[in-house]
């Protein structure tokens, strides 16, 4: 039997083990090639104004994606080099040559790795089309990309992947070349460094964890930590602590609580509460740096994914509370279709200077009547009065936390005459591109104000999001001077979608690809340590404990290693988004919900693909 051989029937054998592994593998082979295809694809490169950013973005996505798939491939393939490691050991005892050995789990290795780089290809080539059209449809166009294949894409792809497939296989000779016979037999029963717990680190961690917390949902632009650390500082510094407080919570806080259950006999001595708690006692000791890394890392995916679905949710909001008007500019009226026209209304506004004691602000000024019959188009129900000498100011992107609140206050004119602000609104009846902020005064007060009149043209129509034929008209027929001034709502909601559409694609993909990876090395973990626990689970079945109360037993041990990091990132993400959605000012809840449903959905379904794998090896033993 040549090595060759050996190497692919060890496979056969072992498949069971490796397909969540292989599936890991091809799911981010197949997501890289696509990331990549789609960097190449004609059809995106048509779309002049998104092509370069989506180039980048791809680009960047799959350098970070790779990135990934180097960590996980190594840490995975620790793994299954302590699992075979007692098997490498009865090669040498028989006689077989370090090389020998070394050669065969090098094929091991490299044949997993060309089944799972083949089987990837073969699918996103499949899938790019798919993956294409979902990026499209979030991006807002309507082109439908064509199947085609990405020469370039199977060249960067191949040779990426052969080189590290070549990396993990050699080592095995690591494995090899590194350990005694004596150690490599016993390596099944060699667990991790278990770390000590105590009371100053479990509170050093539950302090940090609480300072991040907090610094966190501090506002930046108000807050001493922020203003001490810098706004560069210290999200870095909020990152560092809650990395350190996180593992400092599983390697004394989780020890502490566990503790606390084993020695609350009322419930411990009920069934197996006392062995399933001493055995969590030690998994969670053993690995708290790996449950610290994949909290980090459901962390990081939530925040990230949360953040960017929260943009792309309020991507209509935002622009709405900006351009209330479908279209708006300064200057002539044009010829447009007529179609869906809601309102079509010319204003006279004025271009008003008003200084203070450190410089001057230009404003709009707008009459009154025009103000009332704008808002009631446009749906508003509240109608101005306004005395003389008085103004309402609009300003949509008025900020509580760094705008100046003018209410009560005077402007001073250039000619002497000043307006007393008595009122202050957030919602504008002009569009903030075209106008920006706006004062409105009664129409005796407008009339007699020396300032530079203009003219505004405001239109409202049916179905706004779908009118980019008639933008493009109009913007076609004003001069280049008055392009400038040109809002589009459909336009303006167009490039929103370009953006955040792109980023939710990449995020979206990117996130599942990081599931995916965490949660087979949850997987790989608890069933390496499933065959250690065949002879305990052996004996249990021996002195009469039944099948359900094993099933029940195994199910609460691997419900704790997979909720434990879970619960942790999602907590450190909620803190996260909170504040995310106060510095750009939007409300992301129920995007944030619906991700965080999603995510820990696809985490459940591992959960229990992992309680069934592992009952099935205790189940094996007896």
């Amino acid at each position: 039997m040549t090595l060759f051989s050996l190497a692919r029937k060890n496979i056969q054998r072992n498949l069971s083990n490796y397909f969540l592994y292989i599936a890991s593998m091809v799911f981010s082979i197949v997501i890289y090639f696509t990331f990549v295809t789609l960097k190449y694809n004609d059809d995106l490169s048509a779309l002049k104004q998104s092509s370069q950013q989506i180039k980048g973005l791809m680009s960047a996505s799959s350098v970070v994606l790779l990135f990934f798939i180097v960590i996980f491939m190594a840490y995975s393939n620790s793994f299954f080099m302590k699992k075979r490691k007692k098997e490498v050991a009865l090669y040498s005892l028989l006689g077989v040559r370090k090389q020998k050995i070394g050669l065969m789990l090098f094929f091991e290795n490299l044949v997993i790795g060309l089944v799972s780089l083949i089987l990837g290809i073969v699918l996103g080539f499949f899938m790019s089309q798919g993956l294409l059209m979902i990026l499209v449809r979030l991006m807002g166009y309507e082109i439908v990309g064509s199947l085609t294949f990405s020469v370039e894409a199977l060249v960067n792809t191949t040779g990426i992947f052969t080189l590290l497939f070549l990396f993990t296989s050699l080592q095995g000779y690591r494995v090899i070349y590194q350990f005694k016979l004596i150690d490599l037999f016993h390596a099944e029963k060699q667990g991790e460094h278990i770390p000590r717990a105590s009371l100053v680190a479990a509170v050093l961690g539950t302090a940090l964890i609480a300072f991040g917390y907090y610094t966190a949902a501090s506002d930046m632009f108000t807050s001493e930590i922020w203003r001490f650390f810098t706004v560069l500082g210290t999200p870095l510094m909020v990152i560092g602590v809650t990395i350190a407080g996180t593992y400092l919570l599983f390697h004394s806080v989780s020890v502490f609580v566990l503790t606390a259950l084993k020695r609350a006999t009322s419930w411990s001595w009920k069934g197996l509460n006392l062995i399933g708690v001493s055995q969590l006692l030690y998994r969670i000791r053993a690995n708290a740096k790996s449950l610290s890394i994949i909290a980090i890392l459901s962390a990081t995916t939530i925040t990230a994914g949360g953040g960017v679905f929260g943009m792309y949710y309020n991507a209509e909001a935002t622009v709405r509370q900006m351009l209330p008007n479908t279209f708006m500019w300064k200057g002539e009226t044009v010829e447009f279709s007529q179609q869906d026209v809601l309102y079509n209304e010319a204003l006279s506004v004025k271009n008003l200077r008003v200084d203070n004691e450190f410089s001057f602000f230009e404003y709009t000024l707008l009459k009154e009547s025009d103000y009332n019959r704008l808002a009631k188009l446009q749906g508003k129900d509240e109608e101005l009065h306004i005395a003389d000498g008085s103004t309402v100011l609009l300003d949509a992107a008025y900020d509580e936390r760094f705008s100046h609140d003018f209410t009560g206050e005077n402007f001073k004119l250039q000619n002497g005459d000043s307006f007393h602000v008595e009122k202050m609104y957030t919602e504008s009846v002009l569009n903030f591109i075209a106008a920006g902020t706006v004062l409105v005064v009664n129409d005796q007060e407008f009339s007699t104000t020396d300032a530079e009149v203009m003219k505004m043209q405001v239109v409202g129509l049916d179905n706004d999001l779908k009118q980019q034929d008639v933008s493009k008209d109009i913007y076609k027929q004003l001069p280049s001077e008055q392009q400038e001034t040109f809002s589009s709502v459909p336009q303006s909601y167009e490039d929103s979608l370009a953006t955040v559409g792109a980023l939710l694609f990449v995020g979206s993909f990117l996130g599942l690809v990081f599931l995916a990876a965490t949660g087979s090395i949850i997987y790989f973990k608890i069933l390496t340590e499933a065959e250690e626990d065949q002879a305990k689970y052996a004996i249990l079945n021996k002195i009469g404990v039944n099948s359900k109360q094993i099933l029940k037993t195994v199910a609460g041990q691997v419900a704790v290693i997979f909720s434990a990091p879970l619960i942790v990132g999602i907590v450190h993400s909620a803190f996260a988004l909170l504040a995310f959605s106060q510095l750009f000012g939007m409300n992301i809840t129920k995007p944030v919900i619906l991700w965080m449903v999603a995510y820990s959905a696809i985490y459940f379904v591992y959960y229990i693909f992992t309680v069934r794998s592992f009952y099935k090896i205790v189940r094996q033993g007896n």
